[in-house]
């Protein structure tokens, strides 16, 4: 059969996206894996789903990672999600909402860039006692919708020449996270709130361009650890800068967390599956 679809970016993080509102379509791991690799299929970092809602949102959000695995959320592609599906009613709405397995989230369209209103990080675990070789810094950990661990590298350190695939692997499956693992993020201070990120992503089982949870979890450590204030600009492997926004609610809690940043259409087309 000729699956359609819609090929988004969101900073250089990049998604196949379908139409599924009637739930004609149905994909197995192994077919998701092999539309998302790069050479024998369309190439992504995963796969994003519109399906029906289920419980009063506009429409419900799938997302798979690219190793077919289903994930609760991905920043990034709630950007390109909340932008294709506004293309989708008769008119462009300001604000879409849309139901994920880590809750509802609301993307509005400013401008050019899209900015989704994140759901309340949990698990919040301050200078952890995992350690991992070839890393003298403390690892910091917190759930933005999926897991992240977070380290700020020291000042000096060649940021670019930093080998986070083998740093972030050795984190992703480090026992302490285990059975699910977890992303790994490296990140480094430029100025008052403004960091720079690079990230090991947990399904894609590599370093991409950009995650917009691994950024809203550096932003909210930075914060901890500095006392930066709202927003905090992110730069990221792609060469695009985003913002997260954010309230402090009790103790080392927050509230009110936004992620805002691009989300452009690449191509459209049909693949035989």
């Amino acid at each position: 059969m000729l699956l359609h679809f819609y090929k988004m970016n969101g900073a250089g993080n990049d998604f196949i996206i379908i139409d599924n509102r009637d739930l004609s379509i149905s994909l197995d791991a192994e077919t998701i894996e092999a539309l998302c690799e790069r050479h024998c299929g369309i190439g992504a970092d995963g796969l994003l789903a519109v399906e029906p809602a289920q419980n009063g949102a506009d429409y419900r959000f799938r997302y798979y990672n690219a190793d077919g695995g289903e994930a609760e959320m991905c920043g990034n592609g709630a950007r390109c999600f909340g932008r294709f599906t506004a293309h989708l009613a008769e008119e462009m709405p300001d604000r879409v909402t849309f139901e994920t397995i880590a809750g509802t989230l609301a993307a509005e369209l400013v401008g050019e860039n899209v900015r989704i209103a994140m759901s309340d990080p949990t698990d919040l675990k301050l200078d952890t006692d995992v350690r991992v070789p070839g890393i003298d810094a403390s690892l910091q950990f917190v759930n933005t919708g999926v897991p992240h661990a977070v380290v700020f590298l020291p000042g000096g350190q060649a940021f670019e020449e930093f080998d986070v695939y083998t740093h972030g692997k050795a984190i992703r499956n480090h026992p302490a996270f285990s059975p699910a693992g977890t992303n790994a993020n490296f990140a480094t201070v430029l100025g008052p709130s403004h960091i720079e990120i690079r990230t090991y992503e947990r399904g894609v089982e590599d370093e991409t361009l950009a995650c917009g949870t691994g950024m809203v979890a550096c932003a909210l450590i930075h914060h901890l650890q500095t006392g930066a204030g709202a927003p905090i600009k992110v730069d990221v492997a792609g060469g695009d800068t985003l913002e997260i926004g954010f309230e402090k609610s009790d103790g080392q809690s927050f509230k009110n967390v936004t992620l805002t940043g691009p989300a452009d259409f690449v191509f459209e087309g049909d693949i035989e599956i």
